[in-house]
């Protein structure tokens, strides 16, 4: 069986609900509108569905060509509008403790997002030089294999699929073997018509625990991957996946052929 790609997703505002799509145009910041949003507390700190399950409650509807946004909560409210911007101000990104200069978002999108998680969060637009938020530009795709996700219920011993938006990937890999994707670092491979570097493994915490569509913690996720990955030499810990920069940007469509890199 050829490797093909099985799903795409973005998440327009990072924490919430991720979208699936048919198909995307992959650029050297990754895909347009992905991460376009994200989360900073009282401190100016990133703050993700790790910390906040609820957020992967609320559905964001970006279009960035109207410049509009539409949150929906769980209880059927929505919040939407055009984007209008405040002063920048330093914000800090967790993962890797660099400061910039972010936009925060005016109208009622904070208010309504701290109200449903307890504690004062403001809405951010991500600065346009640092692309996917956490790694950079190292990191503006992410792949992970069907077999991966397969390996990891065997390994879990349970019957229901794992759901595969629990990890948050660009793409998900069919036709490959159960983390064959782990071997792809410094080398590149082919997506539809984009072609990617990959650059490390993806390490795991606890958001990977909660449900995708509620946030509720459903799953030992780090319980499992510890238990039959936790010795495996990776870049990163709790290794599930991994992340690329792109070499040549191009679309990627659902179904279509993805080459992994030749080892001859």
């Amino acid at each position: 069986m050829s490797a093909a790609v099985a799903w795409i997703s973005i998440a327009p505002v990072k924490g919430l609900r991720i979208q699936s799509r048919d198909e995307v145009r992959l650029t050297e910041h990754g895909v347009p509108g992905d991460r376009a949003f994200f989360l900073v507390d009282d401190r100016g700190s990133m703050i993700s569905a790790t910390q906040l399950g609820p957020l992967m409650g609320v559905v964001p509807d970006h279009d960035d060509r109207a410049g509009t946004l539409a949150l929906r909560f769980p209880d059927g409210r929505e919040v939407a509008g055009p984007i209008e911007l405040g002063e920048p101000e330093v914000v800090r990104f967790s993962f890797s403790g660099r400061e910039v200069r972010a936009l925060p978002v005016l109208g009622d999108y904070s208010a309504a997002l701290s109200e449903l998680c307890g504690t004062r969060l403001r809405l951010v637009v991500r600065p346009h030089d640092w692309p996917a938020v956490d790694r950079g530009p190292a990191g503006v795709a992410t792949l992970l294999s069907v077999a991966s996700l397969e390996r990891l219920r065997v390994e879990a011993g349970v019957s229901e699929p794992v759901d595969g938006r629990r990890f948050r990937m660009t793409f998900g890999i069919d036709g490959l073997e159960p983390h064959e994707e782990d071997g792809w670092i410094d080398r590149e491979v082919r997506v539809g018509d984009a072609v990617l570097r990959i650059a490390g493994h993806v390490g795991r915490c606890a958001a990977t625990t909660r449900n995708a569509d509620t946030g509720v913690v459903d799953f030992k996720t780090l319980h499992h991957l510890n238990a039959y990955r936790g010795l495996q030499d990776t870049t990163e810990p709790l290794a599930f996946g991994v992340y690329a920069r792109v070499v040549r940007p191009g679309a990627v469509r659902v179904g279509e052929p993805v080459e992994p890199p030749s080892y001859g």
